[in-house]
């Protein structure tokens, strides 16, 4: 089948490292995602990816909890962080150079995020891993995906999903007669009101035409069947 992409975004919710755990990072799990981006990369595919941190914090837990947001929203972007030092390590061990870029400065740890060297790295062959949200609170990773993709002139956005294959009309987990789409608009997401990207993010792909594709990472070799154009999950476009 002909490659279909050349630079992708792949977006992972920070549960989906947590595997069966719920909680934390389980290596295994990781493993096998990054043997999954290694096929793309050696295929020469140009990969990016933002990774969320909710396998260890939830800036909305935190504010639960009565701390204020900005504080909690804080937190989470270091758990970004520490996820993406994770799939870096798994990726690095595999032969795949591969550079974390934050948003917040920390570097001792990893790179200052610069789009024009983000795009460099890209171009070199290396994944470009980007942490710590957009560095601002009250932001989750979905804009932070949608805002990255744009910047490095990525052609789609892949939502790789832990034990769901796509987007469906409720929650297939709760709801045994959900149905999944295969294709829909961004402003059905919206007007649906499904959820797949908070309202920010998914406005944001809409007015700058991302499609996005929402698939299931648990199958072996699925990130490589969508790159190379394989129908896999729903497909959202404008």
């Amino acid at each position: 089948m002909a490659q279909q992409y050349k630079r992708v975004l792949l977006k992972l919710s920070g549960e989906a490292l947590a595997g069966n755990k719920g909680f934390g990072i389980d290596s295994e799990v990781v493993s096998k995602i990054t043997n999954q981006i290694v096929k793309v990369v050696n295929q020469g595919v140009e990969v990016a990816v933002v990774v969320g941190g909710g396998n260890i914090w939830r800036g909305k837990t935190g504010e639960e909890l009565g701390m204020e947001r900005p504080t909690a929203d804080s937190m989470g972007m270091l758990a970004t962080v520490m996820n993406s030092l994770a799939l870096q390590d798994s990726l690095e061990q595999k032969g795949v150079d591969t550079r974390v870029l934050t948003s917040i400065e920390m570097k001792a740890m990893a790179e200052p995020y610069i789009r024009r060297r983000a795009i460099r790295h890209l171009e070199k062959g290396r994944v470009a891993i980007f942490a710590a949200g957009i560095g601002n609170p009250f932001f989750s990773t979905d804009t932070t995906a949608a805002l990255r993709a744009k910047e490095i002139d990525a052609e789609v956005i892949l939502m790789g999903k832990n034990g769901v294959d796509g987007v469906y009309t409720a929650d297939p987990k709760l709801i045994q007669d959900a149905t999944k789409f295969d294709d829909l608009t961004h402003i059905d997401i919206i007007n649906k009101g499904l959820s797949v990207m908070d309202s920010t993010a998914i406005s944001f792909c809409m007015d700058n035409n991302l499609p996005i594709i929402v698939f299931s990472i648990d199958e072996e070799d699925n990130i490589i069947k969508v790159v190379n154009g394989e129908k896999l999950g729903t497909t959202i476009t404008n």
